[in-house]
């Protein structure tokens, strides 16, 4: 009879401890992320870090977490070059205070670091990527705040093909996984519509190398092409473009990872034929409650800085994570953080709905163009 005793209460021993070493007791949440700081992307990294940071200070300004908490935002550089992503997140889960994986930055360099998030429980939280691969997982860790380049891609062949009678699409696309995702969204959307690619062109990643795909796009004269790739790669073909005889009065569609803040500056703001699809709507439109206060937080902690729709997009995925933190009763675990992101008010971001759907919450797609000096909604019924 001892014995089972003693068994017993051996048992309850080591289930206490396992539970109790998963809860966070860290009076300071930490959330690690692997950003390009450097590099021709660097712009993206900036704004990641300024939209969560303008949140995030503004809540530990104001102890809005329990228990006096803190949260800090770590990021580390990768140049947006997948072989360093995979190095910063390894020395990220290295740290025992990490608490979660949030705004990782890009397709190819999140791929990379898929056997790493696998084989660890801890949240991964609002990756700036839309790809499936993300979406299509059974890996109950990721939560995706964007919409998916599938939707993105799919709302501007549906727009330019039912509104403005394009038929002859081509694809501007980056070499690797990104690209990738953009070209096979593509091609998908093309077919519901019973229509096929006419041209294609690649181009290498971290580079500006793209007289190969220029060539082979110009041949096949499109009436639109949906452009898969960084904001100066993109800015780079549609100047060329813009003098070539074939091409002027071709429309480029650009989806959000490309930057739309900094494609319109890389184009000196000549934006004639230009589309953006965006997964947030205008950080301009002070109508929605949760803009105002992005506009309000950005011009109190970072007033050098400008507005745009990446850093409004980090913005509202630190809000999301603050809310789930705040929503956690009893003591802080993963499980129980996770749990709380999935269920999440749809009117907690005030102004924009939110729906935990398909591993993402956010799921509407905007599209914009560039006059006047602003980014302008386009209003259209979709089918």
């Amino acid at each position: 009879m001892i014995k089972y005793i003693i068994a017993f209460f051996a048992t309850m021993i080591i289930l206490f401890f396992t539970v109790f070493n998963k809860i966070y007791f860290n009076d300071t949440i930490i959330l690690g992320a692997s950003v390009p700081k450097s590099g021709i992307m660097k712009e993206w990294g900036k704004s990641v870090e300024v939209g969560s940071n303008a949140y995030f200070k503004y809540v530990n300004e104001k102890n809005i977490l329990s228990n006096d908490r803190k949260i800090k935002l770590i990021t580390l550089d990768d140049k947006y070059e997948p072989d360093l992503t995979f190095e910063n997140t390894k020395k990220l889960l290295e740290r025992k205070d990490l608490f979660a994986l949030y705004g990782f930055v890009g397709t190819p360099t999140v791929k990379n670091i898929l056997p790493l998030l696998e084989d660890n429980e801890l949240p991964f939280i609002a990756p700036f990527s839309g790809a499936s691969f993300l979406r299509n997982t059974e890996n109950k860790n990721f939560i995706n705040f964007r919409s998916s380049y599938k939707e993105e891609i799919e709302d501007l062949v549906n727009y330019l093909h039912l509104k403005r009678n394009i038929s002859k699409f081509a694809v501007f696309y980056q070499n690797d996984d990104y690209g990738e995702e953009g070209y096979v969204s593509l091609i998908k959307a093309l077919e519901k519509k019973k229509l096929q690619l006419q041209g294609e062109g690649t181009y290498k990643r971290n580079t500006l190398s793209i007289k190969h795909a220029f060539t082979e796009i110009r041949n096949s004269e499109p009436e639109a092409v949906i452009m898969v790739g960084s904001y100066n790669a993109n800015a780079l073909f549609i100047k060329r473009a813009k003098k070539d005889e074939k091409l002027k009065d071709t429309i480029f569609c650009n989806i959000s990872f490309s930057d739309a803040n900094e494609m319109i500056k890389n184009l000196d703001f000549k934006t004639e034929n230009l589309l953006f699809s965006e997964v947030v709507p205008s950080y301009n439109d002070s109508k929605i409650d949760v803009i105002k206060e992005y506009k309000y937080l950005m011009r109190r902690y970072y007033p050098e800085e400008p507005l745009g729709f990446i850093s409004l997009e980090s913005f509202l995925s630190a809000k999301i994570v603050v809310k789930a933190l705040q929503n956690t009763k009893g003591f802080l675990t993963h499980a129980k953080f996770i749990e709380q992101l999935k269920i999440l008010p749809k009117n907690t971001l005030k102004g924009i709905e939110i729906k935990y759907k398909n591993t993402q919450l956010l799921n509407k797609v905007y599209l914009f163009k560039y006059v006047n000096s602003k980014f302008t909604e386009i209003e259209y019924e979709k089918k």
